[in-house]
Order: C-alpha cells, then sequence, then structure tokens
C-alpha cells in the first residue's frame, strides 16, 4: 500500500463484490486505502474469504453484508451498514449485474424482472439510499454500464436495454445529485469471458475487434474505478469504455 494512500479514511460500498469484476474493483479501492463493504447475494464463502484476506493487510477494513438488492426495502438498511460499521459511505459502487441471453421469441417476464431488476433497477434505489451519506462527504457513485449499452449484444436484448439504462441512469444522477455527489460509470469491453463459456472462436472474433487486439483484465476495470476515485475530481456524469477500443471498432 502506499505511504499516504488517496482513500485513507474513506469507506466504499461495493456491490456483488464477492468474485470477479466485483472482487478485482474491491481489491483496488481497498489497496488505494479504502475501507470496503462487500455486499453479495448468495457468494457468501468467496466474500467472507476475500474479506479476510484484506483484513489480514489492513485489520478492520472489510466487512461484508448480504442482500438481495431485488428487494429495494432492504437497501437502506444495506447502506446503513457501511455507516454503522464504518462511520459515513464515501464510494458506491452499483457493480452487481445478472448477465444471460434472452433471445426474441423467449423472453420471459421474470427475465425482464430480473436483467432490469439487478443492472438498473438496484442501482437507481441504491443510489438514492446512499445519496443522503454521499452529499454528506462530497461522495461518489461508480455504475457498471457496458459497451452494449450504446450497441446491442446479439440475443442478450433485455441486458442491452438495462445497460443502456444504465448509461442514462450515470447522467441523470449526475445532474440530479451535483454538486455535492459525482456520478459515473466504466463500461467493460471484453475482460472476463462469461463462466458459462465462450467458444474459442468467438472469443478470437471479438479480440479481433477490438483496437488493441487482446482482451483485457477484471483489474483493467477495477484501476479505471480507483482513477474516478482518486483522480477525477472535475468529472462527473461521464462513461468510459474500458474496452480494448472495441467500441470504436466493430
Amino acid at each position: 500500500m502506499e505511504p499516504h494512500p488517496p482513500l485513507k479514511g474513506k469507506t466504499a460500498l461495493i456491490s456483488g463484490a464477492a468474485r470477479r469484476v466485483g472482487a478485482a474493483i474491491t481489491c483496488g479501492l481497498h489497496a488505494a486505502g479504502a475501507n470496503v463493504l462487500l455486499h453479495y447475494r448468495s457468494s457468501a464463502e468467496e466474500a467472507a474469504r476475500l474479506a479476510a484476506a484484506l483484513n489480514e493487510t489492513r485489520p478492520g477494513s472489510a466487512a461484508t453484508a448480504q442482500c438481495d438488492l431485488l428487494d429495494v426495502t432492504r437497501l437502506p438498511w444495506l447502506v446503513g451498514e457501511a455507516a454503522r460499521i464504518f462511520g459515513g459511505l464515501d464510494i458506491l459502487v452499483n457493480n452487481a449485474s445478472s448477465f444471460y441471453p434472452t433471445p426474441v421469441g423467449d423472453i420471459t417476464e421474470m427475465d425482464w424482472d430480473d436483467l432490469i431488476g439487478t443492472n438498473l433497477k438496484a442501482p437507481l434505489f441504491l443510489a438514492q439510499a446512499a445519496a443522503p451519506l454521499l452529499h454528506a462527504r462530497q461522495g461518489l457513485i461508480i455504475n457498471l454500464a457496458d459497451i452494449h449499452g450504446t450497441r446491442p449484444l446479439r440475443r442478450y436484448p433485455v441486458y442491452s436495454i438495462a445497460k443502456a439504462g444504465v448509461i442514462m441512469l450515470t447522467k441523470s444522477l449526475a445532474r440530479e445529485l451535483g454538486p455535492h455527489v459525482r456520478v459515473n460509470a466504466v463500461a467493460p469491453g471484453p475482460v472476463m469471458w462469461p463462466e458459462d463459456g465462450l467458444d474459442t472462436a468467438m472469443q478470437a472474433k471479438i479480440i479481433a475487434g477490438t483496437a488493441l487486439k487482446r482482451a483485457g483484465s477484471a483489474e483493467d476495470v477495477a484501476r479505471a474505478c480507483v482513477f474516478f476515485a482518486t483522480e477525477a475530481p472535475y468529472v462527473t456524469g461521464q462513461v468510459l469504455a474500458v474496452d480494448g477500443g472495441r467500441s470504436i471498432g466493430w
């Protein structure tokens, strides 16, 4: 850790923090000095293991909280845990997300409720619950968007619609919550392949569509989040694509 970490004394709440990109963001903010509250829905073991590792590095700097984000009545409690444990809240990272195909003809109302709920509804209501605490500390919201929020992903219309909503959510909240709270988004490209697999030919095609001709990593997304938290005090309402140039090249 840096001798004078830029986020020392700050607290971050990261949704979906236990695994994959969420875990990388959590580690990045923690390495920059922040205390972190790791939200999880069902990944209890992974969340506990990550929090324990972070607390070994810096005792008392990480905690976990279980919550179903689709139950919006529980979101004020989740935000309140950050204040209860660490004394306040400076950074909210809306990372938790559902992702699966919904080809037209097979879309169900359950698909809609889940994908819109986790990707768009929950971030809005979590931001609303967190706004007073963030206002008090001149805080920051970081939303995880997607390059497919501007260019639809074939066979994933509901997910693409949800992420398009996240982009407008970011801009709308920046306007609503300024000047005391900044709101920005990170839009990843091919930084981590889906857990249900993607054949090597499709992976190669996706990478060929990037300007850098390589996949990125979860750490690339984490670095963008740390940038917004530490180096961008005059940036709000913006969406940063972390995609190797894929959004300009396909």
